[in-house]
């Protein structure tokens, strides 16, 4: 599950376009329309890949392709390994500041 997850994040493109989809949907051609240096094919093989990484939800209405964030793969990221770790350092940085009191 984690793997195509990172696999989606590893892309600065895609990264972009969750970046886009964070504020709103948006259609296909309205993401095309957002990077003019890539073209319609390269579009939506990166949206393909966030899709097979459930981070894109894709919703068609008639003859539109709506894309929206699923953040959820994200969040089971940082349940599983940024917040552990963060908590922990904050931990640590707590002792030390306890310490050099």
């Amino acid at each position: 599950m984690f793997d195509a997850v990172f696999k989606a994040l590893a892309a600065p493109t895609r990264r972009q376009i969750l970046d886009v989809l964070r504020d709103h949907p948006a259609t296909t051609s309205d993401l095309c329309n957002r990077f003019p240096a890539l073209d319609r094919c390269t579009v939506m093989q990166h949206l393909k890949v966030l899709a097979d990484a459930d981070l894109v939800i894709v919703q068609r209405k008639g003859r539109e392709r709506w894309n929206h964030l699923n953040a959820l793969p994200i969040k089971r990221i940082h349940d599983r390994w940024i917040g552990p770790y963060a908590a922990h350092a904050a931990e640590v940085i707590d002792k030390l500041d306890l310490a050099l009191s």
